[in-house]
């Protein structure tokens, strides 16, 4: 039985992740019944993954436009303007459930399927970046989950020659059935040599370029579409294989081709695989498109026509060229090993129509497959507001020291060398700012500027109040980058939820969205790029909401941006941000009293933005060069990780007393940086910063080799950075 007279069943229909409401709506735009193959489009491209149908109504909540925008949502990746001609093209996307299935493979595709959506448009990527959620440290299966991905992502990442320069990683419960893999990618371009997935008009040439077609990745959009069960494993087959020797290729083939008169449009052949970059393509143009899929370059033999459309093979690329232009990009392409062919036209028909053996394997139109998934306004509950925590409610710790030896050693807060050393953050020769301050900053080659990167969210504030929380998850990323010096510009993200048909699920994302888009409008940081991952959940347990942020930044000159590490000269601290010791679902609360619950710290806009602007004013004129946001763990983390980083001590001072002390140092109030500087300049520092309303005061004196509270408590750095950094490696090792 061929695709073409495959009997279609309310099960199979089901299967391919689809309501009998929305069958009903496909044979309606048919006006009869699809074969197995037309279903099998239909479903991908219908599918949440490749059709956002239960979020695009709140993704239009985003503020997606500002001076330095050039491309918003809506294309392969954002592209923000940098000057002098150039520009930053960027995208995080998730790699969830293969990940979890097969986490070597699942993350290093997810890895080359970043990139590619970076340099389709034109971008040379200059640097990587991932925000990894792995489940509880005792659960069975996250030590092997941990090592899977982290493996696939430095394999990929390394043999590209592409820096791995910062991330996230965290662990919680609530993932150990669903683990997040989320990928970043930054890419240099110049302004005009960008590249878009356009058809433009019929007459045209349709060029596959890369690597071969297998039946790897079949329905893996489908698969990410939908939440797990019993038998997970059994999705394997789903799961893409990447070969980065390959990729590699495939973005020098790219880039050069790009050099000449030759591309019309290109895409990605990302999730759905040929499906979507042909539709897509096609669907932004208006025009139709014929595929003969006896042109394909296949790695195996008798492939169907469903198998070739819907796979998800990795390294490939479908392009639109100049008629006439073809033997160009061929000589190129074979000139880099690569597969090149003709494989179909663009045509006025607006319709698909896929051709394979010499038969008619699917005929639609274009327009419904590409734009008229059905638009979903889910119904949705508002998470209930916790109440704010007094902090002199919350029980104090009988030693201040201990507590803080106990939470820099702790799953939430120990070193993560053990995971960046698996990357090659250095590969290129353009990394400024290596893993383990706030932000990463890569040098724009050839110059002075810098690109600031980092990932941020805090799950555990969106779970509690979603709508603070992805205030938050966006403020962070841009104290993040402001703490180096560099001007945030934009940001992509990658929102990572349950299942959207939960009413309180859908209430999460709606509220997180709001938030978050409060931020980035108080802040003028657009949203530019993007992704939705809905039903990350097993058998009905959802992960904690997990909107991440990816944010850039841009350093107008390297030799002005500051680090976390204090220098010789410095021996002051000072705390800029207001401080009222917030406890409410802090690391503290969670992993000294093991409790989970109150608010978590409100997120002021106003003073967040006057208190990023001071400090960026500091160090754009040279006043500065060592600071640190206070976030996880509070203003006693922030402190000790900035002693390790300059391996110096620190007595911190607890202040005039109006703040119980566990939660002056514990307490993570937002919008606060701890500087450090000469004893001469600390003054001026505190008086400046009150004529820009922004409160200060001096919190702490560098020097010596210990750790102290108000001159108590003495910590040596040997014993705290030997608490730091050995949880990882001894709990990888299996000690």
């Amino acid at each position: 039985m061929t695709a073409a007279t495959a009997q279609i069943t309310p099960d199979v229909v089901a299967e391919h992740g689809l309501s009998a409401e929305e069958y009903e709506r496909i044979c309606a735009i048919l006006e009869r019944e699809p074969n197995m193959t037309e279903l099998g489009v239909f479903s991908v491209m219908w599918s949440e993954h490749c059709s956002y149908k239960s979020s695009r109504v709140w993704l239009s909540e985003f503020p997606t436009e500002g001076p330095q925008v050039i491309c918003g949502p809506g294309e392969n990746a954002g592209v923000v303007d940098i000057g002098d001609g150039q520009a930053v093209i960027f995208k995080m996307e998730s790699h969830n459930h293969p990940s979890y299935i097969e986490p070597y493979q699942g993350a290093a595709t997810g890895v080359g399927g970043i990139m590619r959506d970076v340099f389709t448009m034109g971008a040379r990527p200059i640097a990587l970046m991932n925000a990894l959620r792995f489940g509880a440290p005792d659960h069975e299966k996250t030590r092997h989950l941990v090592s899977g991905v982290v493996s696939g992502i430095g394999g990929y990442g390394n043999c590209v020659g592409v820096p791995t320069v910062g991330g996230e990683v965290n662990f919680d419960e609530s993932y150990n059935g669903n683990i997040l893999v989320n990928a970043m990618c930054v890419g240099l371009a110049d302004t005009d040599r960008i590249f878009y997935a356009v058809a433009e008009r019929p007459g045209l040439p349709v060029i596959y370029v890369g690597s071969k077609t297998g039946r790897d990745g079949i329905h893996g959009a489908t698969m990410a579409s939908a939440e797990f069960g019993e038998g997970a494993e059994e999705k394997r087959p789903t799961v893409q294989v990447g070969d980065p020797f390959t990729e590699k290729l495939l973005i020098e083939a790219c880039l050069e081709l790009m050099t000449e008169d030759a591309i019309i449009g290109i895409q990605d052949m990302g999730a759905a695989g040929l499906t979507s970059s042909s539709v897509e393509m096609a669907g932004k143009s208006g025009v139709g498109i014929d595929l003969n899929l006896d042109h394909v370059p296949c790695r195996e033999e008798h492939m169907s026509a469903y198998e070739m459309l819907l796979s998800e093979s990795q390294e490939r690329m479908l392009m639109v060229l100049k008629p006439g232009r073809e033997h160009v990009a061929q000589e190129i392409f074979e000139k880099w090993g690569l597969d090149f062919a003709v494989i179909g036209e663009t045509t006025d028909t607006g319709r698909l129509i896929v051709t394979h053996n010499g038969r008619i394997e699917a005929d639609l139109p274009v327009g419904s497959v590409s734009s008229e998934a059905p638009l979903y306004k889910r119904p949705w509950t508002e998470t209930p507001k916790p109440e704010p925590l007094a902090p002199e409610s919350v029980p104090s710790p009988n030693s201040l020291g201990d507590t803080l030896k106990s939470l820099m050693g702790s799953p939430e807060l120990c070193s993560r060398r053990w995971v960046w050393e698996q990357y090659d953050h250095m590969v290129m020769a353009d990394t400024v700012g290596r893993p383990g301050g706030d932000a990463a900053v890569v040098r724009v080659h050839g110059t002075q500027k810098g690109i600031a990167v980092t990932t941020d969210v805090t799950p555990r504030y969106v779970g509690a109040d979603p709508f603070e929380g992805g205030k938050q998850a966006v403020a962070e990323a841009w104290r993040n980058l402001t703490a180096t010096g560099a001007t945030p510009l934009a940001i992509t993200d990658c929102l990572n939820f349950g299942n959207p048909e939960r009413p309180e699920i859908m209430g999460q994302f709606a509220s997180a969205v709001k938030g978050m888009s409060d931020a980035c409008t108080a802040l003028e940081f657009p949203v530019v790029s993007g992704n939705v991952s809905f039903y990350n959940e097993t058998n009905g347990a959802g992960i904690l909401p997990t909107p991440a942020v990816g944010g850039v930044g841009l350093l107008k000159d390297i030799g002005f941006r500051a680090g976390i590490a204090p220098q010789p000269g410095m021996g002051i601290l000072v705390v800029f941000g207001v401080e009222a010791g917030h406890l409410g679902q802090s690391l503290y609360l969670r992993e000294v009293l093991d409790r989970r619950d109150g608010a978590p710290p409100p997120v002021d806009l106003r003073a967040e933005r006057r208190a990023g602007e001071f400090i960026r004013a500091l160090i754009e004129n040279g006043s500065i060069s060592c600071v640190h946001d206070c976030s996880d763990g509070g203003l006693a983390v922030a402190a000790a990780e900035m002693a390790l980083a300059g391996n110096v001590g620190i007595n911190l001072r607890l202040g005039d007393g109006q703040i119980t002390p566990h939660a002056l140092l514990f307490g993570e109030d937002q919008g606060r940086y701890l500087v450090a500087c000469g004893n001469e300049t600390a003054a001026e520092l505190v008086d400046a910063s009150m004529s820009w309303g922004v409160p200060a005061r001096i919190a702490g004196e560098i020097g010596g080799d210990l750790l102290t509270i108000d001159g108590g408590d003495p910590i040596s750095l040997e014993e705290l950075r030997a608490r730091h950094e050995e949880w990882l490696p001894h709990y990888m090792n299996g000690d």
